[in-house]
């Protein structure tokens, strides 16, 4: 089993909805160092979420869509006598919240005509409604994770 790090450095909270994980998501989305201008389209995307959906708080959105993309078991890859097999793993709550806000970004990021925020909301208000290109990537991971559920006993 994993030994526990202790060093992991920590994002901090952001200053308008004072969380670590829209902070991590700021630093996630940005992109050269731009921390700014992610900052910005993070926010800006917040903002349209909670007018486009009409709601108080735009945090509880967000919180469901990455706890909707986030995946419970993924494959990993490993050489066992001269093949290599798609080992199904659990995957760990750190690596989770990392996949679930990448998959959230590469697919507002491929949407191609409308600024950033705004598809960046579309993809957040998809998310929450468990629908997306982001919600699909994580059933695609869980069918693999099945599909190769008899390859489990190689995991040690």
């Amino acid at each position: 089993m994993r030994r526990k790090v202790t060093n992991r450095n920590d994002a901090g909270r952001d200053h308008t909805y004072n969380s670590e994980t829209v902070a991590k998501f700021i630093n996630y989305v940005m992109l050269r160092g731009q921390k700014e201008t992610a900052r910005k389209i993070v926010y800006d995307a917040l903002t349209e979420v909670k007018e486009k959906l009409k709601v108080e708080d735009p945090m509880e959105v967000f919180d469901t869509a990455l706890k909707n993309t986030g995946p419970l078991t993924e494959v990993r890859s490993r050489r066992v006598g001269g093949a290599n097999y798609q080992i199904p793993r659990e995957v760990r709550p750190e690596r989770r919240s990392f996949l679930s806000m990448k998959w959230i970004i590469d697919s507002a990021r491929g949407g191609k005509g409308a600024p950033m925020h705004s598809r960046l909301a579309d993809e957040i208000i998809l998310a929450s409604k468990n629908e997306g290109k982001a919600v699909k990537k994580r059933e695609d991971t869980h069918k693999m994770a099945e599909a190769n559920k008899a390859f489990a006993h190689f995991a040690w």
